[in-house]
């Protein structure tokens, strides 16, 4: 592939920080020497997760968002590799495979005429090519048995997410996104905002449910939409939290139900957390803590097939917040759906 940039050991020797006593998770984990074919490599490690990252947010950039996302990957992984390895993390369980790497386009899009008549139709065809390698990627991860976890770039890589899983698994899937939008917004061209609206449209996406929709943020045109399609359910967040018209509890039931009869997947929109830096960040949001139990839940379910965590766009001063914030979700999903 093209983008796609193997995770290797000298990488991993760089970034480890050994100390005495202890054993740290990039140690243990496996990583794929070299590529001849990309699933015959997965296929053979004895691991049950792969991990790759998406550096990327020409997505973001086409939907008229606060760029940034593509620094999530390499902020993360530095962190996660320097987590203890024990009983609890199965650091030997996981694959870090790499990254889908967009440098040369993001070199592009830094020298386009931001005023230029065709600017963002241009982005848009980016995406498209965002979308094939997503797709292809996470399509292969499945095949090949494993279950993939997909980290940084925009929330448009949710499309690459859902058709690649339904390609492999010869089906449409499920998803239940913890976001603050709905990502459902019109077929206009690719985009961090449609790539639910796409995926649906096009069959790959069955049955869809939006934790924690923020209502200041959702026009009534999308509003009227979503509430149009029997396979799309969703509750505010000011439901949830703020009137507490409903308990949290009986909503996770209720979308557990709702989706897992099917195969499906989990989106992780750091827009939805509260003070997190991300491509839209917001006062009032989710915490830490809530965003931890929503993938230990979710991850227990029957039928789960990937993890993906977006929108995080951190800066120097907070990359520890970023980093810290996401491997926490990355082991609670793997203890989560590992039993563990």
């Amino acid at each position: 592939m093209q983008h796609l940039n193997l995770f290797t050991e000298k990488e991993r020797k760089r970034l480890l920080n050994k100390r005495k006593g202890e054993s740290k998770f990039g140690e243990h984990v496996q990583l794929i020497p070299n590529l001849t074919s990309i699933y015959d490599s997965i296929n053979s490690l004895d691991v049950d997760y792969v991990i790759f990252g998406v550096s990327e947010d020409i997505g973001v950039a086409a939907n008229h968002g606060k760029t940034g996302t593509y620094k999530a990957w390499n902020v993360v992984i530095k962190f996660l590799l320097n987590i203890q390895s024990n009983r609890f993390t199965q650091a030997k369980n996981v694959c870090v495979l790499g990254h889908l790497d967009y440098s040369d386009e993001r070199q592009r899009l830094s020298e386009m005429d931001t005023a230029a008549k065709h600017y963002i139709s241009d982005l848009r065809k980016m995406v498209e090519t965002i979308d094939e390698d997503v797709s292809y990627l996470v399509a292969t991860i499945i095949k090949a048995g494993k279950t993939p976890i997909i980290i940084g770039g925009g929330h448009n890589n949710a499309y690459g997410n859902i058709k690649g899983s339904g390609l492999a698994l010869n089906t449409p899937i499920n998803a239940i996104n913890f976001d603050a939008h709905s990502d459902f917004r019109p077929e206009e061209g690719r985009h961090s905002g449609n790539g639910f609206s796409y995926a649906y449209a096009e069959g790959f996406l069955k049955r869809y449910f939006i934790y924690g929709l923020h209502e200041n943020y959702t026009s009534e045109k999308l509003l009227k939409t979503l509430n149009k399609i029997k396979a799309v359910k969703y509750c505010t967040y000011e439901d949830l939290e703020i009137n507490k018209s409903v308990k949290p509890q009986e909503v996770r039931e209720l979308a557990a139900k709702f989706i897992s009869k099917a195969p499906f997947g989990i989106e992780i929109d750091c827009d939805a957390i509260e003070h997190i830096p991300s491509s839209a960040m917001t006062p009032s949001g989710f915490s830490v803590k809530q965003a931890r139990r929503f993938v230990h839940y979710f991850g227990q379910q029957e039928g789960v097939t990937y993890l993906h965590i977006c929108e995080a766009a951190p800066k120097r001063k907070t990359e520890s917040t970023v980093g810290k914030l996401i491997t926490y979700l990355i082991t609670d999903f793997i203890k989560a759906k590992s039993n563990v």
